[in-house]
């Protein structure tokens, strides 16, 4: 996924953004980065963070950084920021999205000639860098923002620190947000609002699908309106989301509660307590057991002080290792009850199996799995989330090849509750993981409690939908 965070500054702006952009290191990424404007130009640092917390990657810099602008970003995989010299000027660039179309769109560019790109990785094209040769094409940066913004397939939001300003972009569809701030002596960008209470910062706006804005410490001047059509991911709110941040308006926290008492409502599992897989899983079951009456434990508990999230390894048996260690039981809650969890989601079900298999050898009498979103039946296209090797590595494609030996047909009729397949799947996935019983969340109710109309929001990981109006352009 990534995030991003940028300030401008009447006085020194370098502990602000460093707080700032350490606010998004749970989403899980790979590389960390800064980049200041000063009166001699710019400075910036990335550093590997996939093993090392970003905090204690970057503290050594932080006494050579100093200026009143700078962006920074956690970023999947890529180095950011990027520092460009063009037609516009010297200027800094840092990017969240996925680029669906990305070679397409490199090998056009360098069929016309006059530029070139570095590569990442297995001869990929860095992103941010095919963002800026875009942006670069057009005869001014507002110009280039948004015809990069309409080349792209997939999402893109973006920050650019010039020599005088900040401008920020949200994706053209808001695929992902971009949040202003402001207190008595600066303004900020944030994709995550829990990076503003504890730095001083209000909200000032949220910025509509599309938007462009040019922020100094002065203030922050719209470039370009909002679109009218929008597709934010609700999994902003269900899963990656921080718990206290809020996007539209709307607080993560409070929709997972919201979601938790939706599965409680259309259950009738008779339990001993309600827990969540931790931490994802925690305000869904908060939220499960209030309206349920149940109490609400913690027969699990994480150790985090030394093992990192357990999705971020690249290879399975290490992530599978992670999860199993730094989950620790507590027996004397999980002997000879029934136990109902809730989870953010189940995406390939290996881990969750692990856990399963455990809590029943701990003496479990029944274990009951209540996910706050619908089976995924596709891999997201749009942002870096779900991803796997292979879309056949989901629990639902699994479970489809396990029914009628084929994975990819009748996906519509897999994605509708009220169907004869969609039950046999979820049993199958049930059965596949060794659950007492499985029931997924409605995606009615989920949207129900996420509080934006259905238009507004991505559902395709569960349903396959690229736009639920047309206009959308993909």
């Amino acid at each position: 996924m990534g995030g991003l965070f940028g300030v401008a500054s009447k006085e020194d702006c370098i502990s602000d953004l460093f707080y700032g952009t350490d606010y998004h290191s749970h989403l899980g990424t790979r590389r960390g980065g800064l980049v200041v404007k000063n009166p001699a130009g710019f400075k910036r640092n990335i550093h590997d963070i996939s093993n090392t917390q970003f905090r204690s990657k970057f503290e050594d810099d932080l006494p050579k950084l100093h200026g009143k602008m700078g962006i920074g970003v956690i970023s999947d995989n890529e180095d950011q920021p990027i520092l460009i010299g063009s037609h516009h000027g010297r200027y800094a660039l840092v990017t969240v999205g996925r680029i669906h179309n990305l070679q397409q769109l490199a090998e056009k560019l360098l069929a016309k000639g006059g530029i070139h790109f570095s590569e990442l990785s297995m001869n990929q094209t860095n992103p941010t860098e095919l963002v800026a040769a875009l942006i670069d094409r057009e005869q001014t940066l507002l110009d280039g923002i948004v015809a990069a913004q309409e080349a792209i397939e997939g999402s893109c939001t973006l920050l650019i620190v010039t020599e005088t300003e900040i401008i920020a972009a949200r994706d053209r569809l808001g695929r992902t947000p971009i949040i202003i701030g402001s207190k008595k002596d600066a303004f900020a960008a944030t994709m995550e609002t829990c990076a503003f209470p504890n730095l001083g910062y209000k909200v000032d706006r949220y910025l509509g699908p599309g938007e462009i804005v040019k922020i100094t410490p002065d203030g922050v001047e719209q470039l370009r309106p909002p679109g009218e059509a929008m597709q934010i991911c609700s999994f902003l709110w269900v899963y990656y989301g921080y718990p206290a941040s809020s996007y539209e308006g709307i607080n993560v926290e409070m929709t997972r509660n919201r979601c938790g008492a939706a599965l409680c409502r259309a259950d009738d599992a008779q339990v001993d307590l309600v827990a969540g897989i931790p931490d994802s899983g925690n305000a869904h079951a908060i939220g499960y057991a209030t309206e349920a009456g149940v109490p609400y434990r913690r027969p699990f508990v994480k150790y985090t002080p030394t093992w990192p999230r357990s999705f971020m390894p690249q290879d399975q048996r290490v992530r599978d290792l992670v999860a199993r260690m730094k989950l620790i039981p507590v027996p004397d809650m999980i002997r000879g009850r029934r136990l109902l969890f809730c989870e953010d989601s189940i995406v390939r079900g290996t881990q969750l199996r692990d856990i399963i298999t455990r809590l029943f050898g701990y003496g479990a009498e029944e274990i009951h799995m209540r996910p706050a979103c619908p089976p995924l039946i596709f891999s997201c296209k749009f942002l870096n989330f779900s991803q796997s090797k292979s879309e056949m590595d989901l629990a639902t494609r699994k479970a489809m090849m396990s029914l009628n030996g084929g994975a990819d047909s009748h996906l519509d009729e897999y994605a509708d509750s009220r169907t004869d397949r969609y039950q046999k799947m979820v049993a199958e996935i049930g059965k596949q993981i060794g659950l007492t019983s499985l029931r997924f969340q409605r995606l009615n109710d989920m949207i129900e409690s996420i509080g934006l109309p259905r238009e507004k929001l991505c559902t395709y990981c569960w349903n396959g939908e690229e736009c639920h109006k047309t206009g959308c352009g993909q």
